[in-house]
C-alpha cells in the first residue's frame, strides 16, 4: 500500500547572497500537515536554498514512511532542472541536484510541479520565520 504525500517546499536569501532559511510542510492525503519543518541555513544564494529545501522535505518524507511524493516549488528554476528542461550550469548546485536525484529514486513514486508563489505561502512563511529567528536570536518570531 502506498503512502502518498504533497510536500511544500521553498527557500529565501535576503540578499542572494545573503541570511538564509528553508520552509517545508507535508500533507497526507487526507490533508492533514504530517510534519513541518524550517531552519536557518546560513549565508548562500536562493537557489541553494530551494535545493536544501527540497532536500529536507524528501529526506523527512522518506522518514516518515511516504512511498509517493508530489511536491510543489514556487521556484521555476529548479523545478525545470529537474524536468531536465534546463541544465544545471554550476558545480555547486549540481552537488545539490544529483542529491535530489538519488533521494527521488528512492520513492515508488516522485513528481515535482511548480506553482505559483501565492500557492506556497505555508512553507515560503517558515522559510522566512527561519530567516527572522537567526536575525533577532528569537525562538517565538
Amino acid at each position: 500500500m502506498s503512502k502518498r504525500i504533497v510536500i511544500h517546499t521553498d527557500g529565501a536569501a535576503k540578499g542572494n547572497p545573503g541570511p538564509a532559511g528553508i520552509g517545508c510542510i507535508a500533507y497526507r492525503e487526507d490533508g492533514a500537515v504530517l510534519f513541518e519543518h524550517f531552519r536557518y541555513i546560513g549565508e548562500t544564494t536562493n537557489n541553494v536554498a530551494e535545493y536544501r529545501a527540497l532536500i529536507e522535505g524528501l529526506t523527512r518524507a522518506l522518514a516518515e514512511g511516504a512511498t509517493d511524493i508530489r511536491v510543489a516549488s514556487d521556484s521555476q528554476l529548479m523545478v525545470r532542472q529537474i524536468h531536465g528542461l534546463y541544465r544545471v550550469k554550476q558545480p555547486h548546485l549540481q552537488k545539490l541536484f544529483n542529491e535530489v536525484a538519488q533521494l527521488s529514486r528512492r520513492f515508488e513514486h516522485f513528481e515535482i510541479i511548480h506553482v505559483p508563489r501565492e500557492e506556497n505561502l505555508e512553507a515560503d512563511a517558515l522559510a522566512n520565520r527561519a530567516i527572522r529567528q537567526h536575525n533577532s536570536g528569537r525562538e517565538d518570531l
